[in-house]
């Protein structure tokens, strides 16, 4: 019997944060392993449910930032018969992460090595390419293409409980009842894409998402159509903000208001230390960036 475990890192201190999936059966898998600071407590969790950590034989990353991806080299390092599912054109920054270490660490500064460790080169031999389109990459486990929040962004369909690995293409879901939070940050989205994403997904009709952050969910064309709606709001907002030459000063407004309105659903604290990693300005600044670069963008 197929079984799912959703393992709560409590990254930064945080409880429901970042996500780690695990899905057992003849060859146990992990989708999104998180961040190296997080690994030693999933290690903890998977002991803790009589899972040796040595019976993992995949990892299925969604994408390559930090928070989903980063510790996939120090699983390799010391259980070298794992193998690395990750979007073709991704590979390389699992193979070679200097570039995206350097740009990661532009963004967060002194805070990068606390948040995310030190990150370790998945070995070449390790990686199992996923081409878009095909089918994998197992039987029981299916790759969806999901752009929008980066290019090369995937999510896993698990055939069998139509539970649907969404990393971010289903938006940040902090709580049951909590608003969707759409992660925009620069410079990688693709908005047009992104509300392709969301009507795969909703044609897909997974039973319910494993969002990295956070957790199951199963009203999934409720969410979809709010992160929808969260999207397009935020792009007309940064449109507004843009005429007034107002976007930096509307990105701290929205980085407030933000978590403001999440903390009506989570206590004040893991709010804003969530916010604090996680900054709602940035994917303002994201979504400000997209629109300058693409200024036909029409909303459609």
């Amino acid at each position: 019997m197929t079984q799912i475990l959703c393992l709560d890192t409590h990254h930064d201190g945080v409880p429901g944060a970042i996500a780690v999936y695990v899905v057992l059966g003849p060859e146990p898998t992990l989708v999104d392993p998180g961040p190296a600071t997080v690994r030693p407590r999933v290690l903890e969790s998977l002991r803790a449910q009589g899972i040796p950590p040595g019976d993992i034989r995949h990892i299925c990353v969604t994408h390559v930032h930090l928070d989903h991806a980063g510790s996939a080299g120090a699983w390799v390092a010391e259980y070298p018969d794992i193998a690395v599912h990750v979007h073709e054109e991704a590979a390389l920054h699992l193979v070679d992460p200097r570039r995206l270490v350097v740009s990661t660490r532009r963004t967060f500064g002194d805070a990068h090595d606390r948040l995310w460790g030190r990150v370790v080169p998945v070995p070449a031999h390790a990686i199992r390419a996923v081409r878009p389109g095909e089918v994998g990459p197992f039987r029981w486990l299916r790759a969806l293409h999901t752009p929008g929040h980066i290019e090369q962004h995937l999510a896993y369909l698990h055939e069998v409980s139509g539970t649907l690995f969404s990393g971010d293409s289903m938006g940040i879901l902090l709580g049951r009842e909590a608003p969707v939070h759409p992660p925009t940050p620069p410079p990688t989205l693709d908005l047009a894409a992104w509300l392709g994403t969301l009507r795969e997904i909703e044609a897909v009709a997974p039973e319910q998402v494993g969002a990295t952050h956070f957790g199951l969910h199963r009203e999934v064309k409720a969410r979809a159509a709010e992160l929808r709606t969260a999207l397009l709001d935020l792009a007309s907002r940064a449109e507004g903000a843009m005429e007034r030459g107002r976007e930096e000063e509307d990105a701290e407004a929205f980085q407030e208001e933000t978590i403001e309105r999440l903390r009506r659903h989570r206590p004040n604290d893991e709010v804003e230390r969530y916010f604090t990693a996680f900054s709602a300005a940035n994917d303002y600044r994201g979504m400000v960036r997209y629109l300058r670069r693409n200024p036909d963008w029409s909303g459609a």
